[in-house]
């Protein structure tokens, strides 16, 4: 028997199984381990990862690291995957007119129409005239509340206040006439005066229904048909606020225009095609299934998507030592999004939600690295080293031990940075595809669209449930149930959504509930993970069409995932395909697929051999 241990180098993680491999090619499994990936896949950086990961696999072995005779590693060739983010409009307001933030505590409840007045000239203000006060810095809540009682005691109709300080409910506690109050107008001192302006703040649990409705602006500042599109604009922007003030400038004007995001050439082995970043995802990945299979990509200089290409051929340089100019994008998926983008113009940090294009690039290099990392082992582990097949071939080796498939089989490997996938016929050929986003890109997406700027948050609602803390011991689950606790909830997720890891209960900091939240998970998760399932399923397949194959397993770290597996089965069972998550060796579940595919294709070659007396 031959000690031999398996290792799967992933983006991720890296994975062992040690095994004793008979001469007659019969495997004995022993024990596994889990770890990080050290460095870059597929480079001497992941030294120290392999060996600390082998060691652990035999010592839950109960073996010496001495007797390990040989270490299969897969064709882990770098692969480096880059993401961008292409905002494509752009919302831009000058003459100050609208001021749509959301302060967690506007006060009072209702619409005001009137004329800005600063609050030093209310006394001067006319009985009978309609106005909208405006508190700057340095006023108290009191003399503000005091001052605004006596104009409307004199006959003034204060329709609305606007304040600089967070006094809002302060002030409209004290009025003896409630009008609604919007406050923490950072740049309260360039609120036009002298013009017309409308204040609106919504009941608890409710969002404006008037400022937000491009006729309800009309309606309010009687604007003809041409103005109310130019208008049309600052209504969307103000969708999903409890309050908002709209002012009406002769001069103002908001715009929603489109910035140049700059041109993808997609280059294929038999044509060449451009398209703008601006038209969208799905007219990417038109053009880009139209110059399949493709040779290489390149982005406009100075761009985003320019400086994204750029950053990963000049990452697998270093990586490489090889010449940027040989370097070769392999694969990209594009993505349409929102992003929140800080409003140019806006009197209060006001955010839009603007459209963006998400782009995943991916290059991989040639087995000269691999070669380098194999040699490095050899010296560290004081074993012979071999590298075996192609990745994906190895874990259909590796997915074929899960009980219940045979060829023709296919496998979908979703890791973090790359999707992988193989098909094998019955005949025991195989056809694999190595594609652009997964994981990572699935994190990032959401990062961006519920504006966290925490890519670990992001990561955790990526992978857990959401609940909804309604008491101290209790809390909703994003499905509907109830979950109680025998201890006090932590104080800081009280009325928050809150994401439920392994290591414990983490408030979300957003004002999103639990549905939204929900919403941009799952779809994120669909626009990378579906749509590549089914992108890779038809380059694998023959003929491209997926009705012929049979089973899908799906592997990797994604694998287990509380939804994907799910998203992906129900995706492909339109075609009459039984898809779910593997299980290596009836033990592993969606892990060690190509660590045993390794020692699977050893064991094979190692029996050939022995029959042929080589």
């Amino acid at each position: 028997m031959t000690l031999v241990a398996g290792v799967d180098i992933g983006n991720s993680t890296t994975e062992a199984c040690v095994t004793d491999v008979g001469e007659d090619g019969k495997v004995t499994y022993l024990s596994g381990a889990l770890g990080r990936t050290s460095g870059v896949k597929g480079t001497t950086e992941n030294v120290s990862g392999v060996v600390e990961i082998v060691r652990l696999a035999l010592a839950r072995a109960g073996r010496d690291p001495a007797e390990l005779q040989t270490v299969l590693v897969n064709e882990a060739t770098p692969v480096i995957s880059g993401l961008a983010m292409e905002t494509i409009t752009e919302t831009i307001i000058t003459e100050s007119t609208m001021i749509g933030h959301n302060p967690d505590t506007p006060g009072g409840v209702g619409l005001g129409v009137g004329t800005t007045v600063a609050f030093p000239e209310l006394p001067g203000c006319a009985a009978g005239s309609a106005v909208i006060c405006v508190v700057g810095p340095g006023v108290d809540f009191e003399d503000a509340a005091a001052g605004i009682n006596g104009a409307t005691a004199r006959g003034v109709r204060v329709a609305g206040v606007v304040v600089h300080a967070d006094d809002a409910t302060l002030i409209a506690n004290r009025l003896g006439e409630p009008v609604p109050v919007v406050d923490e107008v950072t740049l309260v001192d360039r609120v036009p005066l002298g013009m017309q302006a409308a204040v609106e703040v919504a009941e608890q649990g409710r969002t404006i229904r008037t400022l937000s409705n491009p006729y309800g602006i009309a309606t309010v500042f009687e604007l003809d048909p041409e103005q109310t599109r130019m208008i049309a604009p600052v209504a969307r922007a103000l969708v999903g606020n409890r309050s908002a003030v709209v002012v009406r400038t002769p001069a103002g004007d908001i715009t929603d225009r489109r910035i140049p995001a700059g041109t993808l050439t997609l280059i294929g082995e038999k044509s060449k095609r451009s398209v703008e970043m601006d038209a969208g995802a799905e007219e990417i990945m038109e053009t880009l299934q139209r110059v399949r299979p493709l040779a290489d990509a390149t982005g406009e200089p100075g761009t985003h998507v320019g400086g994204m290409l750029a950053r990963v051929r000049d990452t697998m340089s270093e990586l490489t030592a090889m010449p940027v100019d040989t370097v070769r994008i392999q694969d990209v998926l594009a993505v349409d999004t929102f992003v929140p983008q800080r409003i140019t113009g806006g009197l209060a940090g006001e955010f839009a939600l603007e459209n963006a294009v998400a782009l995943a690039a991916m290059v991989r290099t040639s087995r000269g690295p691999m070669e380098l990392l194999a040699a490095r082992l050899r010296t560290a582990l004081d074993a012979e080293v071999l590298i075996g097949g192609v990745e994906a071939d190895m874990a259909l080796l590796g997915a074929l031990t899960t009980p219940g498939t045979d060829r023709p089989v296919t496998i979908l490997d979703l890791g973090g940075g790359s999707t992988d996938a193989a098909v094998s016929t019955e005949g025991a050929e195989v056809h694999s595809v190595h594609l652009a986003g997964a994981g990572d890109l699935v994190t990032n997406l959401i990062d961006s669209e519920l504006g966290l700027k925490n890519l670990e948050l992001a990561e955790e609602i990526k992978r857990f449930p959401l609940a909804k803390a309604e008491s101290f011991f209790h809390v909703r689950m994003e499905d509907g149930t109830v979950r109680f606790f025998d201890r006090p909830l932590p104080a800081d997720a009280f009325a928050r959504v809150v994401v439920l890891t392994d290591a414990g209960m983490h408030p979300i900091p957003t004002r999103h509930g639990v549905e939204r939240i929900r919403e941009v998970r799952r779809s994120a998760k669909r626009r990378v993970f579906v749509v590549n399932a089914l992108r890779a399923l038809e380059q694998v397949v023959p003929g491209g069409n997926i009705r012929r194959t049979g089973f899908v397993v799906v592997l990797g770290g994604s694998a287990l995932d509380f939804e994907i597996p799910d998203m992906i089965a129900e995706a492909v069972a339109e075609f009459g395909i039984v898809s779910g998550t593997g299980n290596v060796r009836g033990s592993e579940g969606p892990r060690n697929a190509v660590a045993t595919g390794l020692v699977v294709n050893y064991a094979s070659a190692r029996a050939a051999g022995a029959a042929t007396g080589g």
